[in-house]
């Protein structure tokens, strides 16, 4: 088999294996889950920018590098935001008159 057919047989049975256990995941969970994957991008950021500072002017590893930049950031903000919305659902609500309750 060659490499390419190697690394799409390792993406689907990655996929298929991710959505049976994110499936399986009670809703309690879901919001330390995010937070351990914005560490895990954080994470993939720092090796993005790595090798676009490493790539100097070949063209490919800067289109790869830029590519797996933008593809991380996007991942932490959404996460971040995802998780920030989730909170704000279990934070407690003001009453009218400005006190907590």
């Amino acid at each position: 088999m060659s490499f390419i057919t190697e690394a799409l047989w390792v993406l689907l049975l990655g996929s298929l294996l991710g959505l049976e256990l994110i499936g399986k995941v009670p809703p309690t969970l879901h919001t330390p889950l995010m937070s351990g994957a914005n560490a895990i991008s954080g994470i993939t950021v720092l090796a993005a920018l790595t090798l676009l500072i490493k790539a100097g002017d070949q063209g490919p590893l800067l289109l790869i590098g830029s590519c797996a930049l933008g593809f991380a950031l996007f991942n932490v903000i959404g996460g971040f935001l995802v998780t920030d919305r989730m909170l704000a659902m279990f934070s407690r609500k003001k009453n009218k008159n400005g006190g907590r309750g």
